[in-house]
């Protein structure tokens, strides 16, 4: 399934970028990220890919009330990733109405929870956020970095049945360097049964046909989209090859 998912950033109720995950490197996109949210929609994009950075942080729901009014105002795919690191949490989320939740540091930390997720709510709800720098594994909104490889964790998420990985280069995201080909391209040939969503450094439409090209034809596209060298208008185009 073909989905390029616009990204809005969350952090103290305004949509932002960060600069290789670096919290006190901030680019403020829109100080309405529920306006951003219905401009997305009216443009007829049917997907859209949502971080709670304060929450990543914390552990703990940090944009509630502003998520709550995206979900009301964007009627399609909704996904949520960001400090999503327990049962109630998680519940909490897909009861919204968030069509697929992102796991990030707990898959690593609590793994069982992840396949207690997947048994209660189905694969297609979760997806695992697969986050590192030089092929490991980072954790707590990229503050601390593992020595667990990527391609070690989507195969043991696999097993508990996850089948959704968003892969994200710290060292690319909000670069504009383009994706880490790579990388995915290694993960496609290791793990070919999961699917790959591609996240970090995406700066133009040559660097979709590139996924495309790989067999990953689901992205997610922050910074792009405000340099304006991605229109969401060229997203729906793209889509449609």
């Amino acid at each position: 399934m073909k989905m390029i998912f616009p990204a809005i950033d969350l952090k103290n109720g305004q949509s932002v970028r960060l600069f290789q995950g670096d919290y006190q490197v901030v680019t403020m996109i829109n100080a309405n990220p529920i306006q951003q949210a219905k401009q997305i929609e009216i443009s007829g994009v049917k997907q859209l890919h949502l971080v709670d950075l304060d929450g990543a942080k914390s552990g703990q729901p940090e944009n509630l009330a502003i998520i709550r009014q995206i979900r009301q105002v964007f009627t399609g795919f909704l996904e949520l990733g960001g400090g999503i690191r327990t049962y109630q949490i998680a519940q909490q989320y897909l009861k919204l109405g968030i069509d697929r939740i992102v796991i990030g540091s707990a898959a690593l930390k609590n793994p069982q929870l992840v396949k207690q997720l997947i048994d209660d709510f189905g694969a297609s709800k979760i997806a695992i956020g697969i986050d590192g720098k030089n092929g490991q594994v980072a954790t707590e909104g990229w503050l601390e970095q593992s020595k667990v490889k990527m391609s070690s964790l989507i195969a043991k998420m696999n097993e508990f049945g996850a089948k959704n990985f968003i892969v994200t280069d710290v060292s690319r995201d909000g670069t504009m360097q383009g994706p880490n080909l790579n990388l995915l391209g290694d993960l496609k040939e290791e793990i070919p049964q999961v699917n790959l969503i591609a996240s970090g450094g995406i700066r133009n439409i040559e660097d979709l046909k590139a996924l495309k090209r790989m067999g990953i034809d689901q992205s997610i596209i922050g910074k792009a989209i405000f340099e304006k060298t991605i229109s969401l208008a060229q997203i729906l185009e793209v889509e449609k090859c």
